[in-house]
């Protein structure tokens, strides 16, 4: 079983071709269930931002694990396989590590060095858990994936210089200090929104979400940090849209919920409408009002491109350093749990070969003094003890140096060990059954 990585993002797809593989929060799980129950995928994780839409899958082969992945996603999207392909990428098992690694690192990011798809993936990996996805490989990866990202961070100071999709988005729009901001849609991007703005200077919000409880704990928290803050409910959007300078659209639904006919700027005052959804929560349409400008991911994408990356070369080298020192660490300790299952099962050989030559010895010589016994007994164990040493800690250390010769099938051919003990010791619990 390896990891299969299989995705599109703002740096192989187009923004349309995104939007049409998005998956929405409430679907997420379905979408989850689906991909498990395919024929060669035994757990899976879904990644569904606002720039990039990735599985991370344990599949039993690559091209049936890619073929399922492919399949579950077009349809999501409402399209055929082959219609995917040449926006999609792929990596297969040392390459999906080092590539996961890179993305939580913000390596992989439109803006270089954003923290916030650290927080994304770990979403991710609590939704795929709650969904029943998630088995032992990958809730190892994921837990080594999320110290990696915050170990990079934290050595190169990459989170210092970069922003985030929201930032470079309200950069875009222009000077926000002392105006009034509508937020639609309280989710994880709608409070980092909030929080870009206070740090702007922004000079009030307003927060509509579908659900009231949770617009009302975003103003509040808001309201908590120095800037006036009100809730209100989607219905009173249009109103406050008139009283306002910005606008942020953030909220994860399948289609647009601006039109032309909700964005009713006051007469003599501009507006910037921000659409960081996807698919897209403004509609195109709505950037051909007067005194209205709207600035979405593709406006984004083009400003990067433009004004390029607040990296420097050496903390970027420094970040893909770490990347493939972590990524060579996790790939030797993977081997060497491979094999020590092999290894578990050499020396549980052992004893029951041990075992019966002691029961053997007593059949033999019934009259032998008992402390003679227990002495033959302990001496015979201590020289197999001393003679399975050095080759089972060696074959671990050469396990983990190289992935060219599979020392575990080598143990079992040589010692004739039956091919199920690796996987009975490896797997004392037997994986949950799909639906």
């Amino acid at each position: 079983m390896s990891v299969l990585a299989v995705g599109l993002s703002h740096r192989s797809a187009e923004l349309s071709t995104l939007e049409r593989v998005a998956v929405p929060t409430p679907e997420i799980g379905k979408v989850l269930d689906e991909l498990q129950q395919a024929e060669h995928i035994s757990e899976v994780m879904l990644v569904s931002t606002c720039n990039r839409i990735e599985v991370y899958a344990v599949v039993e082969t690559f091209h049936g694990g890619l073929g399922d992945v492919s399949e579950v996603l077009a349809r999501q999207a409402g399209m055929e396989p082959a219609e995917l392909y040449d926006s999609m990428y792929v990596h297969y098992a040392g390459a999906a590590v080092e590539h996961l690694f890179s993305v939580t690192s913000g390596l992989d990011s439109m803006v270089v060095g954003e923290t916030q798809i650290l927080g994304q993936i770990r979403s991710a990996y609590a939704t795929a858990r709650e969904a029943g996805t998630v088995g032992r490989t990958l809730h190892e990866l994921i837990q080594t994936t999320l110290r990696v990202g915050k170990r990079v961070h934290t050595e190169t100071g990459l989170d210092a210089l970069g922003a985030s999709v929201v930032s470079e988005a309200l950069a875009a729009a222009g000077d926000v200090t002392g105006k009034h901001a509508v937020i639609v849609g309280a989710g994880s991007m709608g409070a980092l929104s909030a929080s870009q703005l206070r740090k702007a200077g922004i000079g009030e919000i307003t927060v509509a979400n579908r659900t009231d409880a949770r617009a009302r704990r975003l103003a509040a928290n808001v309201t908590e940090q120095g800037v006036p803050a009100r809730a209100i409910p989607l219905s009173g959007v249009v109103e406050a849209v008139r009283d306002a300078d910005v606008v942020i659209c953030c909220t994860g639904a399948q289609d647009a919920v601006f039109g032309p006919g909700q964005v009713l700027p006051r007469r003599g005052r501009d507006l910037v409408v921000c659409d960081l959804g996807l698919p897209r929560d403004v509609d195109p349409a709505v950037g051909e009002l007067a005194g209205v400008r709207v600035v979405d991911l593709a406006t984004v994408q083009r400003r990067m491109r433009e004004a390029g990356t607040p990296t420097t070369e050496r903390q970027t080298a420094k970040a893909t350093g770490i990347v493939l020192d972590e990524v060579r660490d996790y790939l030797a300790g993977q081997r060497s749990a491979e094999v020590t299952p092999t290894v578990t099962a050499l020396r549980r050989r052992a004893a029951e070969v041990v075992d019966a030559e002691l029961l053997r010895l007593d059949n033999r010589l019934p009259e032998l003094d008992a402390g003679v016994r227990e002495e033959v007994g302990r001496t015979v164990r201590r020289v197999v003890d001393k003679l399975l040493h050095a080759p089972t800690v060696r074959v671990k250390q050469l396990a983990a140096e190289t992935a060219e010769t599979d020392y575990a099938n080598a143990l079992r051919e040589l010692f004739c060990l039956d091919p199920q003990a690796p996987a009975a010791v490896a797997s004392p619990k037997p994986p949950p059954e799909k639906k």
